[in-house]
């Protein structure tokens, strides 16, 4: 006889969770997907009519992952994620079930007040997501009756405080909002970028400016480590154009922008410049680009397309600096000017080289080996076979002791260099070497 359907995902469930299988960090990824994929034939069964089936599933389902939790690594956090979509779907599955929202509020309230694993730890941020007009107001008393917090100094004061106002913010509730902060004496930069936010999206630009201006105020006390806010000048400048002031924006953000060149900086410039105007703008902006740090110069230069300016920049910088480069910076300007300027590419080249050589990065030797080949073919093309013998002499007098990297380069120096075998040339040539002992035996 065939098992029920609720009878087959509740064993999926379990199978999915493999009880008593410890899950390493390496595994855990494809843990998640085994039981993301019993979870997905789940939610269905919400619109199906069947919610309330649903609901205990989940519940199990819930429960379940609580009692893997001693036996996975979830080093990731994608294991705890994976329980917040469970906790959003059991909202979804209760309110469709007709479920009473008291109960409902209080169950999540107990799940997060008794969270050994902290699967919970921000889950109202998603569960005020899904809670309907009831739900949410349920929710809210719930949280409200929670008393004996121990002082505003507590954690469950600030927990609770925290809910609080991630409930008046999906409503939108300025006012309330700001009572909750003005309450503990306790309004951060973070808080004014959230009231501004809220006015915005409540049609009130002039009030949203305000908060903006408190929040940048506040900014400069410098004393909130967690809860500070870089999005108000940006945010800032969107307010002044949406209030007709497009000439302020535009001045703050080149205030900004010879504050700290950069690239993201001038492309906060650039939303606010008229378009009959840019070209002068970006001529303004290459101007004031000294006053940057060298990955930022080349960063700009490289994604501004400014060819010319990229090759006196790499020219003119002794190779020391450009070792101290990120290859994120170095690698794409070299591509850039591997046609252009083919000598100064095989610069920045063995810069990136020398970068894992001296770091003694040796998983990342073979990276490094690439990029010398790449230099010394870009030499002896250009007919500087001096610099690259000289370079070759430097290398070994600084590195001949390295001996996970010095057999590649001497291989290398003869051109000789050759790519690494693959994995399944490796074993067929394996194989045959056994087999030609086995007919030699």
């Amino acid at each position: 006889m065939a098992r029920r359907r609720g009878d087959e995902l509740e064993h999926a469930i379990e199978d999915a969770l493999s009880p008593g299988a410890f899950v390493g960090y390496r595994e855990s990824w494809g843990f998640v997907e085994q039981v993301e994929a019993v979870r997905t034939r789940i939610a269905p069964l919400i619109k199906k009519g069947d919610a309330a089936r649903a609901v205990a599933l989940l519940e199990m389902f819930i429960a379940g992952c609580y009692e893997k939790s001693a036996e996975i690594d979830d080093s990731s956090g994608s294991f705890g994620q994976f329980v917040e979509r469970l906790f959003c779907d059991w909202i979804r599955a209760r309110q469709a079930a007709g479920a009473e929202p008291e109960e409902t509020a209080g169950m999540l309230i107990s799940w997060m007040e008794n969270d050994d694993y902290a699967y919970c730890h921000g889950l109202e941020k998603e569960a005020v997501k899904v809670l309907d007009r009831k739900g949410l107001g349920a929710f809210e008393r719930a949280v409200r009756d929670r008393s004996g917090d121990g002082g505003k100094e507590s954690y469950a004061h600030r927990r609770k405080v925290e809910v609080l106002k991630t409930i008046h913010q999906k409503r939108r509730e300025v006012d309330a909002y700001r009572a909750l902060c003005e309450k503990d004496d306790d309004l951060a930069p973070a808080d004014c970028e959230t009231l501004a936010e809220m006015c915005l999206r409540r049609r009130r630009p002039e009030d949203a400016l305000t908060w903006v201006e408190r929040g940048l105020e506040l900014e400069q006390q410098d004393r909130w480590p967690n809860r500070s806010a870089w999005h108000l000048p940006d945010l800032k400048r969107q307010i002044l154009k949406k209030l007709g002031r497009g000439g302020d924006a535009l001045a703050s953000a080149w205030e900004d922008y010879r504050r700290r060149p950069s690239i993201y900086s001038y492309e906060e410039l650039m939303k606010f410049v008229p378009k009959g105007e840019r070209a002068a703008w970006h001529t303004k902006a290459l101007a004031a680009l000294d006053g940057a740090d060298l990955s930022s110069r080349i960063d700009f230069l490289v994604k501004t397309k400014e060819w010319e300016r990229l090759a006196e920049v790499v020219e003119q910088t002794p190779r020391a600096k450009l070792v101290a480069l990120s290859h994120y910076t170095t690698d794409p300007a070299a591509k850039k000017l591997a046609k252009s300027h083919p000598l100064l590419a095989a610069k920045l080249h063995i810069a990136m080289a020398l970068r894992l050589v001296e770091a003694k990065k040796s998983k990342y030797y073979g990276a490094a080996l690439g990029n010398l080949e790449t230099a010394r073919k870009i030499l002896l093309k250009e007919g500087r076979d001096r610099e690259w013998n000289a370079l070759a002499a430097e290398i070994r007098e600084e590195h001949g002791r390295k001996s996970s990297f010095m057999p590649g380069f001497e291989r290398l120096d003869r051109g000789r260099m050759t790519k690494e075998p693959s994995f399944r040339d490796r074993a067929r040539k394996r194989w045959d070497r056994a087999a030609q002992r086995r007919r030699r035996s």
